[in-house]
């Protein structure tokens, strides 16, 4: 059965339509997705995030375990500062997860997973760190904190308001921890956020979550679903998994495919689990890239689903990973991987329905809105 986030209740009381993701009930909308969409992109808006995992990793290894499962050289973080997006590959070079690392102190690490792995990933980091003999604690800490994200161009001038300058002025990918916001105590605040936006995200118990997230509404931030989330990210070109990434081979392409860019893979670094795999998808190429497409005038109300068909003259030349209607664009728009000989910014495209419905498209490179 999915799991309730901790403030459901609050979110009750607030309104929220609740749906299930990720195995979690989950305040879904408020109002509508469109209207909370906007708000994140014009003000502020706050997301629970609770369903996602969080974990401390904990020892005298903890970075080399962090090192031996990512693709990027995460050793290189200061103290007080989140390091990634990083990728977890499996030996495929097919992505287990993408995550941020926080560093403590040497020897104190924190990561947030993806819900839907966030068990496997729990698993996965404890047996690599049993079976090559390192001294790390890995700890799932997502039962006892809430996570909330405030997002949007008015955020700091909101947590100001809450936490003051201590808050607002940290740096893009900075944390503190322990932290007074209006009277209640935040575990963590980092500057952070999935929206493309300037943002925060904090970690707090329950009962403290509840009373930043009720303080946060008095002050007119605007409460926002998971479904606009989704908008939000797919504007960005934002990865999810079970989407545009997975671990089975059949479904998705080497990870080079996803063009994740932010100096994601270090190609300096060694040693890491899918590295030989990476490595040959390097030397001999991909034949499918991850795309941006968005809708033409004459099909803006064809939304793009994940599984259409992408073709050029009637010829299927990839597939759709995710898509919306765009509150900014005004239109559908979405992502998929496309053979690289068509992937060619610009060129119309066609998107179809299993029903054989089509709409018109042309691929564009990621964002898809313009700031």
């Amino acid at each position: 059965m999915a799991r309730r986030v901790p403030l459901a209740s609050v979110h009750e009381d607030l309104g929220a339509v609740f749906g299930e993701f990720a195995g979690w009930l989950v305040p879904m909308r408020y109002t509508s997705t469109i209207e909370e969409h906007m708000a994140v992109r014009t003000g502020v808006g706050v997301f629970d995030i609770s369903h996602m995992g969080r974990l401390s990793l904990r020892g005298p290894d903890a970075l080399r375990l962090i090192e031996r499962v990512t693709t990027k050289r995460v050793q290189k973080t200061r103290e007080g500062f989140m390091s990634g997006p990083t990728l977890l590959l499996n030996e495929t070079a097919r992505v287990r997860d993408d995550e941020m690392f926080y560093r403590v102190s040497d020897d104190h690490w924190l990561s947030v997973p993806n819900a839907s792995v966030k068990d496997s990933i729990l698993e996965y980091l404890r047996r690599v760190a049993s079976s090559e003999g390192l001294e790390v604690v890995v700890e799932d800490l997502t039962g006892k904190y809430s996570m909330l994200a405030i997002q949007g161009p008015r955020s700091a001038e909101v947590m100001e308001r809450l936490g003051g300058q201590e808050v607002s002025g940290l740096k893009p990918l900075q944390f503190i921890l322990d932290v007074d916001l209006g009277g209640a105590r935040a575990f963590l605040v980092s500057r952070s956020g999935w929206t493309g936006e300037d943002g925060f995200e904090v970690w707090a118990e329950h009962s403290e979550a509840a009373r930043i997230l009720r303080s946060l509404v008095e002050m007119g931030v605007k409460p926002v679903g998971i479904a606009a989330r989704d908008t939000l990210r797919i504007e960005m070109g934002f990865v999810l998994g079970g989407h545009e990434y997975g671990e089975d081979p059949t479904r998705y392409p080497c990870a080079l495919s996803l063009r994740y860019g932010l100096g994601a893979i270090d190609w300096k670094k060694t040693g890491y689990i899918g590295e030989p795999a990476l490595r040959a998808c390097r030397r001999e190429g991909v034949r499918w890239v991850r795309v941006g497409l968005v809708m033409k005038k004459s099909s803006a109300r064809f939304i793009p689903r994940q599984g259409y068909t992408i073709l050029v003259d009637d010829l299927p030349v990839g597939w759709v990973t995710s898509g919306t209607f765009s509150p900014v664009r005004g239109r559908g728009l979405g992502m998929g991987y496309v053979d690289v000989r068509y992937a060619i910014t610009g060129e119309p495209v066609t998107i179809e329905a299993p029903n054989g419905r089509r709409g018109e498209a042309k691929i564009e490179e990621f964002p898809l809105i313009k700031k």
